[in-house]
């Protein structure tokens, strides 16, 4: 008989393919020195030394050679297997990999510590054999037991791979309820979302995103669709315009002369001359060819508003004697905008209170964008949830609650 020992065999885990990582399973103490026979005893010391030269195929079929011994001992059987795990998995052979990780699986020779190790192991050797059905089936016996985000990750992909919408959509929602959805998990869910047009849910999904996980291409995703959406109403382009600014989402020229123009056409020149001194401080204006032209609307702005603070007790008499609520509206927040804070926001509410609006949702969103304006955090959000409309501004309500609240840095 033969003392064949094991110990220091551990089977490389690099072949297998989780990830990046290469965790290296060791061999049970409990099979550290078996009695084998002969003719069993040599060829896996053959096998043993073809693989630490690296001759992992030689030592397959040394090891196939063993398939003819018969009567073979169950101690026998699971050290061909252990051996030939660690061959086949280091040569890239993911079936024959795959056949001796279940025989050892079956054999009740391993730990509880093994067992867990080898099952995430075989988990690893389906993947990249491409059985993801039978990835999966480990995979959901394995969580069973215990859970574990990069084995339900895995669950995740293969899904997503198979097209199996269904159990991927019944996935997200069950760890849904139980947390919140990690960035790639809602970039699953809004990429199965537009493949099946569903446009409401996708919406939903990249809000999730802009509110978790804040960052410039789900902002711009969502603005663009909203003006893009059917009964999009022009006159909230400068609301628009204030969210990306919010955001920091202007970059070109073009946009901020275009927001700043429809700012002083908003008869708000205090706003106006902001936006231009962000597009200074940012590089997009005061250079190239349009660097007078820039100049030229900051001096429009500049005058503009001298005039509006010499005249706002003035308009203010004014659209107080008519009743024009829309203009007071559109006063107040320019006085805000200018420095005014207290004086405008209670026209502001006052307008809003006293009705005969035209658009009385679109004075609404206004107030909330006054209070962003001002500090006011908690009168912003409870402004904007009282905007309701289907021309858009209900959504850039939302919209406007997702930037005060979840800030794109």
């Amino acid at each position: 008989m033969i003392k064949f020992r094991l110990a220091h065999l551990s089977i490389a885990m690099a072949a297998l393919g989780f990830v990046a990582a290469t965790p290296v399973i060791g061999l049970s103490s409990a099979v550290a020195a078996e009695a084998l026979r002969a003719e069993i005893g040599k060829p896996l010391q053959q096998a043993q030394a073809q693989m630490k030269q690296g001759k992992h195929k030689d030592a397959l079929a040394t090891l196939r050679g063993l398939d003819k011994v018969g009567n073979k001992t169950a101690n026998e059987t699971y050290t061909i297997e252990r051996v030939r795990a660690a061959a086949a998995s280091s040569a890239g052979d993911f079936d024959t990999a795959a056949k001796s990780f279940e025989a050892l699986l079956d054999s009740g020779k391993l730990n509880a510590s093994e067992r867990s190790q080898f099952s995430e192991g075989l988990v690893g050797i389906y993947m990249r054999a491409g059985d993801l059905n039978k990835a999966n089936s480990t995979i959901q016996n394995l969580l069973k037991q215990k859970d574990d985000p990069k084995l339900r990750a895995y669950l995740l992909q293969n899904y997503y791979k198979q097209g199996n919408t269904a159990a991927l959509e019944q996935e997200l929602s069950r760890i849904e309820k139980s947390g919140r959805l990690s960035e790639d998990q809602l970039g699953m869910l809004a990429n199965i979302q537009l493949k099946k047009n569903d446009t409401a849910g996708y919406v939903r999904t990249i809000e999730k995103l802009a509110a978790g996980y804040p960052k410039a291409q789900y902002w711009t995703d969502l603005l663009n669709r909203v003006q893009r959406q059917p009964g999009y109403s022009q006159r909230l382009n400068i609301d628009v315009y204030r969210l990306k600014l919010a955001n920091n989402l202007l970059k070109k020229p073009s946009e901020f002369m275009e927001m700043a123009q429809l700012v002083l056409q908003a008869k708000a020149p205090a706003e106006a001359l902001k936006i231009i001194d962000r597009g200074y401080k940012a590089g997009a204006l005061g250079t190239g060819a349009d660097a007078a032209r820039h100049q030229r609307l900051k001096e429009l702005a500049e005058k503009n508003l001298a005039e509006q603070n010499k005249n706002f007790a003035a308009l203010e008499a004014e659209y107080t004697a008519a009743k024009d609520a829309d203009q007071m509206v559109g006063l107040g927040y320019a006085m805000v905008q200018a420095g005014q804070t207290d004086k405008g926001l209670k026209m502001m509410e006052e307008a809003i209170k006293a009705g005969g609006l035209r658009n009385a949702d679109e004075a609404k969103l206004r107030m909330g964008e006054a209070y962003a304006v001002a500090g006011k955090k908690q009168q912003a959000i409870a402004a904007f949830k009282t905007v309701g409309g289907k021309d858009g501004t209900a959504e850039l309500a939302r919209y406007w609650i997702l930037a005060v609240n979840h800030p794109l840095s």
